[in-house]
């Protein structure tokens, strides 16, 4: 019976993305999850990990990662360290090769959640270079000539910031879903789940605020999700009253985060103070 993804206690999901999610499942094939910075596309990992009670293994992609990092690294400079101070066991270069985080999805006796976060981050090789890996499900070590293949097949969720654009031949191996940014309704939604006893009061105030905000033309990075939950925490815990909101704009810092949006925020409050 195949497993299925349903909503999750921590994550709203829509049933759009719920169905992509399984269908990437049942096809066995990489979920590659696009959208702005703050829509959830990492906590959607963590969510089918909890939804499915499988192992989440995270691997997070630099500027600098490499494809093989992902399978092993074979430490050589460790053994020749080990061989010319008398260590022992040198000869078995076993105990001189890690895993990396695709490796350790492979070698693992349970089927995990392993995902594969801001892949745009690397260079343009880096997902050509994991073809063969994640349509086969297997690597070979040269050092020890033995072929890593998974016991269980992992559910690969990779996520990009669509920083740059992916090979296609990358992009035709995967399913591909792109997380809308909430509207209000579905943003109600998911502050309930992290603060279900909110103030309803502060809470439409702060929504209106947020959207207010998000409209603004010259915004350069608009508020996420994310920053929203801060700023509400923030005003939660510093007693800000329902009517301080549209007043004050108190801990305005928590939702902008750039010079030239504060510029820009304090220029629309003073033109037009709507929202």
């Amino acid at each position: 019976m195949l497993n299925t993804f349903k909503q999750s206690t921590k994550y709203v999901a829509s049933q759009e993305l719920m169905n992509s999610v399984n269908v990437a499942m049942a096809l066995k094939k990489p979920l590659l999850i696009k959208g702005e910075p703050g829509t959830g596309k990492t906590m959607l990992a963590e969510a089918i990990a909890e939804s499915l009670d499988m192992p989440l293994i995270i691997w997070n992609i630099k500027s600098t990662t490499k494809a093989q990092d992902g399978l092993y690294v074979y430490d050589a400079v460790q053994r020749l360290y080990d061989s010319q101070f008398g260590e022992g066991g040198v000869d078995d270069i076993r105990k001189y090769i890690k895993l990396g985080k695709l490796g350790e999805a492979f070698s693992n006796d349970r089927q995990v959640v392993l995902l594969i976060d801001e892949i745009d981050k690397a260079d343009l090789e880096f997902p050509n270079d994991l073809l063969w890996e994640l349509d086969k499900m297997e690597f070979y070590i040269p050092e020890t000539k033995e072929t890593i293949a998974a016991k269980e097949r992992p559910i690969v969720i990779i996520t990009s910031n669509a920083e740059k654009e992916l090979p296609d031949a990358f992009l035709r191996r995967c399913i591909f879903h792109y997380i809308d940014f909430p509207n209000a309704e579905k943003m109600y939604e998911i502050v309930h789940v992290h603060y279900p006893d909110i103030e309803q009061k502060l809470l439409d105030q702060a929504m209106s605020a947020f959207y207010w905000i998000r409209a603004m033309p010259d915004i350069q990075k608009k508020p996420s999700t994310s920053e929203l939950l801060d700023w509400l925490q923030a005003m939660v815990l510093g007693g800000i009253e329902p009517e301080q909101v549209r007043e004050l704009f108190p801990f305005i810092g928590t939702m902008l985060k750039k010079n030239q949006d504060i510029d820009a925020f304090n220029r629309n409050r003073k033109r037009n103070f709507r929202f």
